[in-house]
C-alpha cells in the first residue's frame, strides 16, 4: 500500500514516542535542592503555531521579571493536542520557533492527546512543581465576573470548574455560572490541579489580557494552503521562517495527517480485551468497533466512537488508537510525571546551566 511521505513521518514519530513514553513510565524522578537564585517563569503553551498572541504573553512576562528564565512547556509525545488533534508541526519545530521569539528554555510537556483534560491538567501542575516555578504567565479573555476568579487565584485560592459553574474549592461558593472560554478554563483547571498537589501558587500567576486580531482558523488555512502571506500579520517572522523550513522538508503542515493505516489495522485486528485496555476507550466504543468491523476507512471508525464526556472525545480516541498506550501505563506515567525534564531547545549553554542550577528536578535530558 502506498503511503504519503507525511503519513510515513507521522507513523515514525508515533513509534518513537511510544517507546519514549514507555521508558519514562518506568523511571523515577530525582529531586534535590536547587542551587541557583534566578527566578523561573514557566508557561505552558502549545504553539501550534506560535502567533503574536503567544509572543505578547512571553514579552509581558519577561518585562515583569526581566532577570527570570522563561521556560516554555510545549507538549509532547505523539504530537496531539488536548482536543486530540494533530499539531501543525512537531514539538522540535515549535521549540525552535519559541527560542527564536525569545524563550530561554523549552521543555517537553505531557502527551495531551491520549489523556483526559483532568489528567493532563494534573501533569501540567506537576511539571510546574518540578520546575519550582516562581511565576506562571497565562493569557486570559476579559469576561464579566471573571476578575473575581483571577483575584482569588492570585491569592493562592483553588478554583474549580464544575458542570456549568465555577466554584471556590474552600468555601464551595459558586463564583460564576456557565461555560468559560478555553484560555480562561485552562487557568481555572490549572489552579484546581495545583491545589490538589499542594503547590503554593499565591502571587505566582501573571495574567495577561489576550490581544485581538488572532484567528487560529485563518492561520491553519494559510498553512494548509501554503499561503503564509495571508496570515503574516498574525505570525512572528521567526515562526514563518520555521514553518517554511518544515514545509520545505515535507514535515508540515501535519494538522490533517494521521496514521490512518495503523488505526484501521488495530481496530480490525485486535482482540476486544486489547482494545478495552487502551487509554480512553470505553466499553461501548469497543463493542461498536468489534461488531462494525472490518473497517476500510477512518471515518467509519470515528462514527462508531461513543460521544463520551467531552466534545473532543472522538478525536482523543483516534489519537489513542494511534499511540496504543494502555490505561495502566498512562496511570503509571502520570504518577511519576515528570520522571524526566526533557529540554527540547535552549537559548545558549550559559542559560542552560542556569536553568539546571535553578530547578529541583535532577533527571534532565537534552533532546536529541
Amino acid at each position: 500500500m502506498f503511503m504519503p511521505s507525511k503519513e510515513k513521518f507521522v507513523k515514525s514519530f508515533i513509534s518513537r514516542d511510544r517507546k519514549l513514553l514507555m521508558e519514562d513510565a518506568d523511571k523515577d524522578p530525582v529531586y534535590e535542592k536547587s542551587e541557583g537564585k534566578r527566578k523561573i517563569i514557566a508557561d505552558f503553551t502549545e504553539y501550534s503555531p506560535l502567533h503574536i498572541g503567544h509572543r505578547h504573553c512571553l514579552r509581558e512576562a519577561k518585562k515583569e521579571v526581566p532577570d527570570g528564565i522563561f521556560v516554555a512547556v510545549v507538549p509532547g509525545p505523539f504530537e496531539r493536542s488536548g482536543r486530540g488533534l494533530p499539531y501543525i508541526m512537531t514539538r522540535q519545530a515549535r521549540a525552535d520557533a519559541a527560542v527564536a521569539v525569545g524563550a530561554d528554555i523549552v521543555v517537553e510537556g505531557p502527551p495531551m492527546g491520549i489523556m483526559g483534560s483532568g489528567q493532563y491538567s494534573l501533569c501540567l501542575a506537576k511539571i510546574f512543581k518540578a520546575l519550582d516555578a516562581d511565576y506562571i504567565p497565562r493569557g486570559y479573555k476579559p469576561l464579566e465576573g471573571f476578575n473575581e476568579i483571577l483575584r482569588r487565584i492570585s491569592n493562592g485560592k483553588g478554583v474549580a470548574p464544575k458542570p456549568y459553574k465555577i466554584i471556590d474549592m474552600d468555601t464551595k461558593e459558586v463564583l460564576m455560572k456557565g461555560k468559560l472560554h478555553e484560555d480562561n478554563y485552562v487557568i481555572v483547571s490549572l489552579s484546581r490541579s495545583l491545589t490538589k498537589i499542594n503547590f503554593d501558587f499565591k502571587g505566582k500567576f501573571i495574567f495577561v489580557k489576550r490581544i485581538e486580531g488572532v484567528s487560529g482558523t485563518i492561520i491553519r488555512e494559510a498553512v494548509l494552503n501554503q499561503d503564509l502571506k495571508s496570515a503574516e500579520e498574525m505570525l512572528p517572522p521567526q515562526t514563518i521562517k520555521v514553518l517554511k523550513k518544515e514545509m520545505d522538508a515535507d514535515k508540515a503542515p501535519l494538522h490533517n495527517v494521521r496514521d490512518e493505516e495503523g488505526i484501521i489495522d488495530i481496530v480490525n485486528g485486535s482482540s476486544e480485551s486489547y482494545l478495552k485496555s487502551l487509554a480512553l476507550l470505553d466499553d461501548k466504543t469497543v463493542l461498536n468497533m468489534i461488531t462494525g468491523r472490518p473497517f476500510e476507512n477512518i471515518h467509519d471508525i470515528e462514527e462508531c466512537i461513543s460521544r463520551g464526556f467531552s466534545r473532543h472525545y472522538k478525536t482523543r480516541v483516534l489519537s489513542s488508537l494511534e499511540a496504543r498506550i494502555d490505561k495502566d501505563t498512562v496511570s503509571k506515567y502520570i504518577e511519576k510525571y515528570p520522571s524526566v525534564v526533557r529540554v527540547l531547545n535552549f537559548k545558549d549553554k550559559h542559560t542552560l546551566k542556569d536553568f539546571k542550577d535553578n530547578i529541583p528536578h535532577r533527571r534532565i535530558e537534552i533532546w536529541q
